[in-house]
């Protein structure tokens, strides 16, 4: 039990601390080289990042839920679920500017920027999910 514990925790944490990262300084520097390289920098970072983030949220919701349905403190749903809402959130609300963002055909600056702004304040959403997630994880700990 408590190597699932220590698996869901570590996921919904490094999921949520990424996120910030990437909230908080990755994509304010990013905005700040301009659009072409802000671009750029965007498609490097996420083909390495996307594969990291969407492997902590799933562990993370599939940690959670087993831990609740194990120990019926339903923090650790709420947990789960809030981090894992950022797995459908990404696909439905993000993708479309990730595609955009990454498609290698031209894109004007002011679109480039549009879209680097769009995805900044989706990505906040994300930021947010994880650290509801962290916290219910947190919580659920105290609850023992």
């Amino acid at each position: 039990m408590s190597a699932l514990l220590a698996v869901t925790v570590t996921s919904a944490v490094m999921f949520a601390t990424w996120a910030l990262y990437v909230t908080l300084v990755e994509h304010p520097a990013r905005l700040e080289a301009g659009a072409g390289p802000g671009r750029a920098q965007f498609r490097s970072s996420y083909r390495r990042a996307a594969p990291w983030q969407a492997s902590f949220a799933l562990a993370a919701c599939a940690g959670g839920t087993l831990t609740a349905l194990v120990t019926h403190v339903w923090l650790w749903l709420a947990g789960a679920l809030a981090v894992g809402a950022a797995i459908p959130f990404t696909l439905v609300a993000i993708m479309p500017t990730n595609r955009a963002l990454l498609d290698g055909g031209p894109l004007g600056d002011d679109d480039a920027r549009r879209l680097l702004r769009r995805w900044g304040r989706l990505h906040a959403v994300r930021t947010l999910l994880g650290a509801a997630g962290v916290a219910a994880c947190l919580l659920a700990l105290a609850q023992g």
